[in-house]
């Protein structure tokens, strides 16, 4: 139960809002649900305890309306903001105004939200915590710089937004041409997407694993990880499906990476849920990509194999309750997969919204559902087309992709077009099935005519 926190307003919508109000009622506390003109039939709205519209449909308007959301907090007597992802979760600024205001936000410290966020100033800590970097430079802000790093480090190499994420602001140079080309390309998107134009330069690992590790940490330094999550299914550097544990690492691996992510949480000073993430090469050499300050959409397949609930944990820990779980007790004990059900061409991964107009979600063992949708409802054009995650889970991963084939099967939803049978197409697939696919899998397979 909470002790000192009693009313929370969650700073987000759709599922994850769902999610956070669920376990804020399990914890005996109030939620308050903040919902743009366009999210007035969302069914977070409904459920809350108390919900207020916060503008109009456009983000910059409503849900990353800074101003707004503090109205809404000093209107509700709200003594905590829970983010979620996505929006205002990893804003080190809107942390730092309610550190100021004595809000209680769910999440880090404003300070180290600047620290990780910086992918450049992530990469340094991770060197002081002795976790494996891929080689790189620091910030480059002439042509001269980059043409010199790479020409030490080899080609191919990624220009990369320091504060990006993504896939924005990144580029693949091959050589010194594609490196003077491109620099003020991913410069310009850089600062177009994140208002920062600084980037750096770092050594493509080609077609490699994206392995993260889940972590939890309380304000009197424990952190422990709860196992590992295969993310290597993505397009354009967006990820679909998640399973837990990964196919293709080592017990041995696995373990070492679980440390490192601790190292780093500890060296920034990291408190509550959050992912270090990680790629893995052909010769199971893992190095540090970032770590998001947040929850992940992916979180379920973590709660499911360790029976451990993140959400209920970050709200206890801003609570500033001890966790009370030792490492050794943390057991990978299922095999769970997600699926993202996302509103989009399963072709062309374009977005399709509309409303829905039949719907019927799977059931049965095995199987969980986080959603916000309903039959009738709308999907608006303004926000992220992820609308479902159907959660599938098992003793072995053969079984798991059994079910997962008999869910998708039985999910039905008509009015919109989502991902559903790309899921499907990806569950008979030959690299999937061998646990060999990378993160350039699906670019390279169903982005580029072959089907």
């Amino acid at each position: 139960m909470l002790k000192t926190l009693k009313r929370i307003l969650i700073a987000n919508r759709g599922e994850i809002a769902v999610r956070a109000i669920r376990s804020i009622r399990e914890l005996n506390g109030e939620s308050i649900a903040v919902y743009s003109t366009a999210d007035k039939n969302s069914i977070h709205k409904d459920i809350a305890d108390i919900a207020i519209c916060i503008g109009d449909a456009p983000t910059v308007k409503s849900y990353l309306n800074i101003p707004s959301i503090l109205s809404a907090i000093e209107i509700s007597g709200a003594d905590a903001v829970y983010p979620g992802y996505g929006f205002l979760a990893e804003n080190p600024t809107f942390a730092e105004i309610c550190e100021k205001s004595n809000i209680k936000f769910i999440g880090p410290s404003s300070d180290t939200l600047k620290l990780v966020g910086d992918k450049a100033k992530a990469r340094q800590a991770a060197e002081r915590a002795n976790v494996p970097i891929i080689p790189g430079s620091p910030p480059v802000d002439t042509l001269e710089e980059a043409l010199t790093i790479a020409k030490k480090i080899g080609y191919p190499v990624l220009i990369k937004a320091a504060a990006g994420g993504g896939g924005r602001g990144m580029r693949v140079a091959h050589n010194e041409q594609e490196l003077t080309r491109l620099l003020p390309v991913a410069q310009r998107e850089a600062e177009a997407n994140f208002g920062d134009p600084t980037v750096y330069i770092e050594k493509l690992i080609q077609s490699p694993k994206h392995i993260e590790i889940q972590i939890l940490a309380d304000e009197y330094g424990n952190v422990v990880y709860l196992g590992d999550r295969e993310c290597s299914i993505q397009r354009r550097h967006q990820k679909l499906l998640e399973e837990s544990p990964s196919p293709y690492i080592t017990d041995e691996v696995r373990k070492e990476m679980g440390e490192a992510a601790v190292r780093f949480a500890k060296e920034v000073g990291f408190t509550g849920a959050g992912t270090v993430e990680f790629i893995v090469d052909k010769d199971m050499n893992f190095y540090f990509i970032e770590m998001n300050g947040r929850i992940q959409v992916e979180h379920p397949v973590s709660e499911i194999t360790t029976g451990i609930d993140i959400v209920s944990w970050q709200l206890k820990i801003a609570d500033g309750q001890k966790l009370d779980i030792k490492q050794e007790d943390i057991k990978q004990k299922y095999h769970a997969i997600e699926f993202r059900i996302n509103a989009e061409d399963p072709d062309t991964f374009q977005p399709n919204v509309g409303k829905i107009e039949r719907l019927y979600l799977p059931g049965g063992f095995g199987v969980r559902v986080d959603t916000h949708i309903y039959q009738g409802y709308d999907i608006p054009p303004y926000y992220d087309s992820l609308i479902a995650k159907i959660i599938v889970f098992g003793n072995s991963r053969e079984e798991v992709i059994t079910r997962g084939k008999r869910a998708l099967k039985e999910l039905i939803i008509e009015g919109v077009k989502t991902t559903k049978d790309f899921h499907l197409k990806i569950l008979e697939d030959e690299a999937f099935l061998d646990g060999s696919y990378t993160t350039t899998h699906v670019d390279e397979k169903y982005l580029k005519g072959e089907k």
